[in-house]
């Protein structure tokens, strides 16, 4: 779908008297039936449906698609909006608090035996994240990851930038000390040297990371399910981990 005319749809959806674009809906039961059919009639595209519910707004409603896609409709399904549902008496980003809640990942699920560790101070902070190592925002990143005292840091490889990321990734899985090479190659461009052994778990890597959406590099996951797109500046990375 054209996101950038859904996104100029849904701010013009905001700048009109939004009580009179809905003072003709009338709130039945089935209303959710009704807009499955009328959007799988008019909408394929969008289907399946994973769920509908109501938001906070009145007379909008919520479509959650492909597991984690989020679209908004009138409860009819005449009408179709893609953007951030903002609530502007409390100043909460309705969609981003949603989207949060339906992608967080089990932390003590994921699968550590694939990933890359090192433990600094005490260890009891946590954090994983799913990195490239060409992606510069990573590298970035990973300079202030540097600095964090008290934490155990879990690198999944997540080589989705082209092939010498994966051949990058496969020298630094093999080193003797894949955290070492990892480190030296991130934060002091020390090239990995040429190494061999098994390296399915980056086959893994990537396989978990598409099933769960991870799309871009950095991802930063935390204990409490939190997942962070993009590199987090160190102010950033300390509040988040100083959260009970």
């Amino acid at each position: 779908m054209n996101q950038p005319i859904f996104r100029h749809a849904l701010f013009f959806f905001y700048s009109l008297a939004v009580g009179c674009f809905f003072s003709g809906a009338v709130f039945a039961q089935g209303e959710e039936a009704q807009i499955r059919k009328n959007l799988k009639e008019r909408m394929p595209q969008i289907q399946p449906i994973d769920e509908v519910r109501r938001t906070p707004m009145p007379g909008l409603f919520e479509l959650r698609v492909d597991g984690s896609d989020i679209y908004y409709t009138d409860a009819n399904g005449h009408f179709l909006l893609q953007g951030q549902l903002i609530d502007t008496r409390n100043q909460r980003n309705l969609t981003e608090e949603r989207l949060q809640k339906i992608t967080a990942i089990d932390f003590k699920t994921l699968p550590f035996k694939d990933a890359i560790s090192w433990v600094k101070g005490n260890g009891e902070r946590k954090l994983a994240i799913f990195e490239d190592p060409n992606c510069g925002y990573c590298k970035r990143f990973e300079r202030d990851i540097a600095k964090l005292d008290n934490v155990t840091v879990y690198v999944f490889l997540y080589p989705i930038l082209g092939k010498d990321s994966l051949d990058k990734s496969k020298s630094i899985w093999c080193a003797k000390d894949p955290a070492k090479s990892w480190q030296d190659w991130m934060l002091r461009d020390l090239t990995p040297a040429n190494a061999s052994c098994d390296t399915a778990s980056l086959k893994r890597n990537v396989e978990y990371g598409q099933k769960m959406k991870i799309t871009g590099t950095p991802t930063t996951l935390l204990p409490d399910g939190t997942r962070i797109p993009g590199a987090l500046e160190l102010a950033q990375l300390e509040k988040l981990l100083a959260k009970p």
